[in-house]
């Protein structure tokens, strides 16, 4: 299979839907925010391998807002797509909604990760451009920019 050098945030863009089950609740009756991470983990990684076509692994995750709760039975939307990329790595935004039996979404989480892509020995691999089409998609790549340079920063500064 031939890699494709340059995709569409479209592309790789994912959807996945999870139900909160009794599992999935913290003490208080609410979706445990653990298990929560690790659905958008999970996701950010699919996306991640979707662009990349090939592995990835986390590399860090710079935001994690928690805007409301989710309870028992509510439907879990997460929405991955990439926002930026650098030689080998691939900045991807998760969103979480809660999805009401009408279809209505209400946001509860935004986070954003960085993956890196990994060749058969485990070595950072070259991941291909994000062609950015629609001026949100742009004004993401800018906001990305931004936040490399951020995570840089904490990086020098030890963190």
């Amino acid at each position: 299979m031939e890699r494709k050098t340059e995709k569409t945030v479209a592309e790789s863009t994912i959807e996945q839907i999870y139900q909160v089950r009794p599992e999935h609740l913290n003490g208080a009756g609410r979706l445990f925010g653990g298990k929560l991470m690790e659905w958008i983990d999970e996701l950010a990684g699919l996306v991640g391998i979707r662009h990349a076509q090939t592995n990835v692994i986390t590399a860090s995750v710079d935001n994690l807002k928690f805007i409301r709760g989710a309870y028992l039975g509510d439907l879990i939307v997460l929405i991955g797509r990439p926002t930026f990329v650098g030689k080998t790595s691939i900045e991807i935004r998760v969103d979480t909604y809660t999805e009401s039996f009408a279809g209505i979404r209400k946001p509860i989480n935004r986070a954003y990760l960085t993956l890196v892509a990994i060749d058969e020995k485990g070595k950072p691999a070259p991941v291909p451009r994000l062609a950015v089409q629609t001026e949100s998609e742009k004004a993401e790549w800018e906001a990305g920019m931004k936040r490399r340079e951020m995570r840089k920063q904490r990086k020098e500064e030890g963190f």
